[in-house]
């Protein structure tokens, strides 16, 4: 087992709280294994230092309500895209609960990104753009459901980095 320095461990954190990034982002660039990050993390939290508590109380006191609504809107993002990952390459999964799961899925981030609208104005388009995949996802499942599994990889995937692209 490796053993890291105490700056290390003070680097993971700082790059957590006050610059944002996700476990999995710093621990790719602090070169430290993820799990190991997020013992840190859970250690932390039981020692009376939780870093999640201390970086949304940075993210009130240094920035506006539009700071918030983005972190908000790019952690769920993150969740989404795992979590969309994560079904769209699971094999066990049948073609029509994977259809019910992803639209949920996008409902969700509709949702989620509806709710930032006032906070952010930028992302009404990025809304749309979710709600017309949505709606065709829910179009491929109930007319062709055996396209399902070609859709969500090789079609929605790719066409949801084109548009995040062009919609930044």
């Amino acid at each position: 087992m490796a053993h890291y320095s105490k700056e290390v461990k003070d680097e993971v954190r700082k790059k957590y709280i006050y610059e944002g990034l996700s476990l999995a982002s710093v621990s790719v660039l602090v070169d430290v294994p993820y799990g190991t990050v997020a013992r840190w993390k859970t250690k932390a939290k039981e020692r009376g230092d939780d870093w999640d508590k201390v970086k949304s109380a940075h993210t009130l006191a240094g920035g506006n309500l539009e700071d918030l609504g983005r972190q908000l809107l790019t952690e769920f993002t993150l969740q989404y895209q795992t979590t969309f990952e994560q079904l769209s390459n699971e094999l066990a999964v049948p073609a029509s609960v994977k259809a019910q799961l992803l639209a949920s899925l996008a409902d969700s981030f509709v949702k989620t990104v509806n709710a930032n609208k006032k906070l952010m104005p930028e992302t009404s388009e990025l809304a749309v753009a979710m709600k017309v995949m949505n709606m065709l996802a829910d179009f491929v499942a109930t007319q062709t459901p055996q396209h399902l599994e070609f859709f969500a990889n090789d079609v929605i995937i790719p066409f949801g980095e084109l548009l995040e692209k062009e919609l930044k």
